[in-house]
């Protein structure tokens, strides 16, 4: 991707702390202006700040949203279009690990909502404003590398664990994603899914990992920065152009959960997600 004369335009959700904090400045320092959205105000604006604080022309807007709720995920996502006609790439790194099942005010399971509805529904609305060389990065988990899914309850309404449903949400995304690969590739946009590695932010270190655990995982664990790194080359590397329906891990394509090769299961995954969609 090179920078014309008007600077490309990125979408990061997730981008108050954490890596999705190093994406956004990544981007700023590529060239991008941006438009983060954040459920924060006050966290949103430290976020801006400590960009422009290394990129000090770096052009940033705010969108206030809650992204566990599809109708502000869609108001968000209105604003947006509204002040920008062209999206040139979009990362959905949001999510949550709750440690308790929620349901939202739509009635959704919190965490399902907040990794996989959300990421969905901005793409959908979105993506008419993406041109032919649009990106769409899925930030994902190695979680779903090893989780299992059923369509019929993909809220866990039964048998809810935290590490379970974050994984069943990962797992979801990455078909979905996959799917959504494919029916855009007529259009020349990509998506792409990322791990981005274990990474030290809060969604890790608090995520239920025993203190003993952690002592151990934590010395191996990257930075938020270096955890960047491999979503920012999915977004940037001229590598990856016209390349879609990836799985990456460490700058390299990777190979998914085998579920994800069943067709009758990911399309009863895609019929239960295209209700709870609404």
């Amino acid at each position: 991707m090179t920078n014309p004369v008007t600077p490309l335009h990125a979408v990061v959700t997730g981008a108050t702390s954490g890596i999705g904090r190093w994406i956004a400045r990544g981007l700023a320092q590529s060239g991008f202006s941006l438009t983060l959205i954040a459920r924060d105000d006050m966290r949103a604006d430290r976020a801006r700040r400590w960009i422009t604080a290394t990129v000090p022309d770096a052009a940033i807007d705010i969108i206030r949203a809650d992204l566990s709720s599809l109708k502000e995920t869609r108001a968000a996502a209105a604003a947006i279009l509204s002040a920008h006609p062209r999206i040139d790439l979009l990362v959905n790194n949001a999510g949550l690990l709750s440690h308790d099942r929620q349901v939202t005010a739509e009635g959704r399971e919190k965490t399902l909502a907040t990794n996989l509805l959300s990421p969905l529904a901005l793409t959908e609305a979105l993506l008419p404003a993406m041109p032919a060389t649009g990106r769409i990065v899925m930030i994902g988990s190695s979680s779903a590398d090893r989780a299992r899914i059923d369509p019929d309850d993909l809220e866990l309404k039964q048998h809810w664990r935290m590490a379970r449903a974050y994984a069943r949400s990962k797992l979801a995304l990455l078909m979905m994603s996959r799917n959504l690969a494919e029916t855009l590739k007529p259009r020349g946009v990509t998506v792409n899914i990322v791990h981005p590695g274990l990474v030290a932010t809060s969604i890790v270190r608090h995520g239920g990992i025993d203190e003993f655990v952690w002592q151990l995982l934590g010395r191996f664990a990257l930075t938020p920065e270096q955890g960047a790194q491999t979503p920012l080359y999915a977004c940037l590397s001229p590598d990856l152009a016209g390349r879609t329906g990836l799985y990456l891990k460490r700058r390299r394509e990777a190979k998914p959960n085998a579920l994800v090769f069943d067709r009758a299961l990911v399309a009863r995954v895609e019929t239960a997600v295209t209700r709870l969609l609404g």
